[in-house]
């Protein structure tokens, strides 16, 4: 099956995975993800490209991420990607491919996912067994979120700010989402279309999406299309 074009459109939030090739690690220290940290931080700001939330596993890693313009997110991956891999093959004296093909991406109704999606990217550590609880993995914009660290890539969302009057209101809110977790459902929908590139919402929302694009937005239906015997 043809793979789908990927779809960006401007002021809505995608959320963005990065594997690494046949799954091997992606960093190997603090120093590569404090690189890979920086150049989100430089690239971000250059194309114009707002980031909710992000975390750097071992293998992959993931974005909320608003672009300004149509070409701001893929051309911010690609500048990010190509320097990325530049530092990383040198400094471990490696060639060749590091990520496994393009990155995946979806977008995402805010409404109804955006924190969600938050608490999705925040959660992976803890569903990855690599930590406790999610406050205990630097590399992520956890800690800023709940105010326990500054974060210059962080740029929060309209609906995280609808959290609460106050920063300390907000972040005792966004803790309590956090705590209180996904349900298996969200957890799955979130993973699924992420991958695939579907977007995510509602009905509504996807039938506004499609007026702007001749691309397939939602999977369709199993099985073989109905054929008119008709003459």
């Amino acid at each position: 099956m043809a793979r789908l074009p990927r779809l960006t459109v401007a002021g809505y939030p995608h959320h963005v995975i990065q594997r690494g090739n046949d799954r091997q690690a992606v960093v190997r220290d603090d120093q590569d993800r404090q690189r890979l940290l920086d150049l989100w931080t430089e690239h971000a700001k250059t194309f114009k490209v707002a980031i909710h939330a992000w975390v750097i596993m071992d293998n992959h890693f993931h974005l909320l991420a608003t672009p300004e313009t149509q070409e701001g997110l893929p051309q911010m991956m690609q500048a990010v990607g190509r320097a990325y891999v530049r530092y990383f093959n040198l400094r471990h004296k490696r060639t060749g491919t590091l990520w496994e093909g393009r990155y995946r991406s979806n977008l995402i109704e805010s409404e109804r996912y955006l924190l969600a999606c938050m608490v999705y990217i925040d959660l992976n550590p803890v569903r990855a067994g690599m930590v406790v609880r999610p406050e205990d993995h630097r590399w992520s914009s956890y800690r800023h979120s709940i105010g326990q660290s500054g974060d210059k890539l962080v740029t929060p969302h309209a609906l995280y700010w609808a959290l609460g009057n106050t920063p300390f209101a907000r972040e005792a809110a966004y803790a309590a989402l956090v705590q209180t977790g996904l349900s298996e459902q969200q957890r799955i929908e979130l993973t699924k279309t992420a991958l695939s590139g579907w977007a995510l919402g509602s009905e509504a929302f996807v039938l506004e999406l499609g007026q702007g694009t001749s691309r397939r937005l939602v999977p369709g239906k199993a099985g073989r299309p109905f054929k008119n015997s008709a003459p």
